[in-house]
């Protein structure tokens, strides 16, 4: 049973890209990736339109994790990625992760839309 559950969106260009060097590191398969985008997925945690608007991780005790400190959980269990989880969690890191986090959401439409222009 996976340790963690990664919701993402398979739609977004640029979430594939980084979810993919993700599960290339998930040797272990401790990760179960669900892509919020297809509708076939069910039994969220959240709505749809939530999942989708930022990262969200769900741990084993169902508790969801959001945002930059999602990505720090997903790091612990990515051999290779623990060293920057811990770098990560130290003291007021998380903070300034999530404000940075949180101004790439406003840019991130932008971003989306240049992965999709046809080359």
């Amino acid at each position: 049973m996976a340790q963690l559950r990664v919701f993402y969106d398979g739609a977004c260009p640029l979430c594939r890209q980084e979810i993919s060097v993700y599960q290339r590191a998930d040797r272990a398969q401790a990760i179960e990736w669900c892509d919020v985008s297809d509708p076939r997925n069910t039994g969220l945690p959240l709505s749809r339109e939530a999942l989708l608007a930022r990262f969200h991780v769900q741990q084993r005790d169902g508790q969801l994790i959001s945002g930059a400190r999602g990505f720090i959980q997903v790091w612990r269990y990515l051999p290779g990625w623990r060293w920057l989880a811990l770098l990560a969690s130290l003291p007021g890191l998380p903070a300034l992760l999530e404000l940075a986090y949180r101004a790439f959401l406003r840019i991130r439409p932008l971003i989306q839309a240049r992965f999709r222009r046809p080359a």
